[in-house]
This record gives C-alpha cells, sequence and structure tokens, in this order.
C-alpha cells in the first residue's frame, strides 16, 4: 500500500502533467492503483522511431520519491525487451544514483531520449534502421489491441481509426457498388421488360390513320371492326 507521501506526490505530478503536457510524452495513471502508472512515448522525427507510439508502464514503490520506480515497454520498438525492466539511471537498477527531485515527467523525458541513442544496456535489444520503421509503423495496430491501452488511452484509438479510414476508403466505396446495383427485384425486372409491350400497342392505336379505321368499319362493320382496333 502506498504511503501518505507517495500519493500525494503522484497526484500532484499528475495534475502538473495535465496542465503542462510534456512533448511525445503521455502518462496516466491506472484507475485502481496509483503506484502504476501507463505510458506513451511518441517516436522522434529523423530518428527510426519517427512515427511510432511505444507504450509502456511504470511501477513506483510505496516509497516513492524516495526509492525510484521499474520501468518497462509493452510495445514491440526494436530498442527495448518487451516486459522487462529497463535499466537506467532513474530506475531502480540504481537505486545509488536516483534523486527524489526527480519526477513522471523527467523520467520519461529521461527514457525517450534514452531510446534514441544506441548505447547497450540491461533489457535492451540490437535491430537494423529498416527493422525499427517496420515496428515503428506497427506500433498504433499493436496498442490498439491492448484493453487497458484502448481504456486509458482513447485519443490514440481514435488515431488509429482515423488512419484506416484514410488507407481504406476506396475498398469501402467498391463494396458498396454490388449493394446499390442489386436494389432491383425479379418482380420489378418483369414489370420493367412488360411496359415496351404495353407502349408500342399503345403505339400503334396512335399512329391507326383515320382512313384505316372507316375502311375497317365500312368493310367488316362496326362489330366486327373493334377487335380488329383493339390489337
Amino acid at each position: 500500500m502506498a504511503e501518505k507521501a507517495c500519493v500525494k506526490r503522484l497526484q500532484k505530478e499528475y495534475r502538473a502533467l495535465c496542465k503542462e503536457p510534456v512533448s511525445h510524452v503521455l502518462a496516466r495513471p491506472s484507475p485502481n492503483d496509483i503506484l502504476e502508472w501507463h505510458y506513451v512515448l511518441e517516436g522522434s522525427e529523423g530518428t527510426p522511431f519517427a512515427g511510432g507510439f511505444y507504450y509502456g508502464k511504470i511501477k513506483f514503490p510505496p516509497e516513492y520519491p524516495f526509492k525510484p520506480p521499474g520501468i518497462s515497454m509493452v510495445t514491440p520498438n526494436g530498442r527495448f525487451m518487451t516486459q522487462k525492466k529497463i535499466c537506467l539511471s532513474m530506475s531502480d537498477f540504481h537505486p545509488e544514483s536516483w534523486n527524489p527531485m526527480w519526477s513522471v515527467s523527467s523520467i520519461l523525458t529521461g527514457l525517450l531520449s534514452f531510446m534514441m541513442d544506441s548505447s547497450p544496456t540491461t533489457g535492451s535489444v540490437t535491430t537494423t534502421v529498416d527493422e525499427k520503421q517496420k515496428l515503428a509503423t506497427a506500433s498504433l495496430a499493436f496498442n490498439c489491441k491492448n484493453p487497458t491501452f484502448r481504456k486509458l488511452f482513447p485519443e490514440y484509438v481514435e488515431k488509429y481509426e482515423e488512419q484506416q479510414l484514410l488507407v481504406h476508403p476506396v475498398q469501402e466505396q467498391v463494396s458498396s457498388v454490388p449493394t446499390q446495383a442489386g436494389n432491383s427485384t425479379p418482380l420489378l425486372d418483369g414489370l420493367n421488360r412488360a411496359e415496351p409491350c404495353k407502349d408500342m400497342k399503345n403505339q400503334r392505336r396512335k399512329s391507326l390513320p383515320t382512313w384505316s379505321l372507316l375502311l375497317l368499319v365500312s368493310v367488316f362493320g362496326v362489330v366486327m371492326a373493334l377487335p380488329l382496333l383493339q390489337l
């Protein structure tokens, strides 16, 4: 259970982050446990991580800020192992170098800076630039499969859904065409085919000249001519 000083400190830091957001960094505490924070780092432009969104966790000890937190990353990134603690001077790997003046914002700013570096450390991995770029492209889709991420960072879920609409609009329009073309039914088709026949009979009636009518009446009589006029 967190100490009172720890809770007050973390609440204060969260208010500060909301009031003055840090560039490329977003962090929020778990609704059920203020000692567990979730963060998203946005890859810096001009680096292999550009366009990437890297989700991770910070686990604070009950004695914070007098003891350092543990830091891990969930999103595959090509720099750090996932679900493993990362060795930083600001993490619980080095309690001897921890400074109680450091905060969530300074921890994550330091992590982002260290991520852009290539120095090896406990929890780091070695990958090519191409591999990092591919992971950056796939990062948001990967994160949006995580229920906790979706709950804590709805703005990134919305961003991902907007990207999907931009990628697949043509496909959606094409798929809607058969629906429009298939609105007709056999009954309507039959009526449509019957209408021209009816019109042709009307045309024949309208086009019959007067002299033909008189000739039919004089030859066959009125009674006999009527059935012929109805053809």
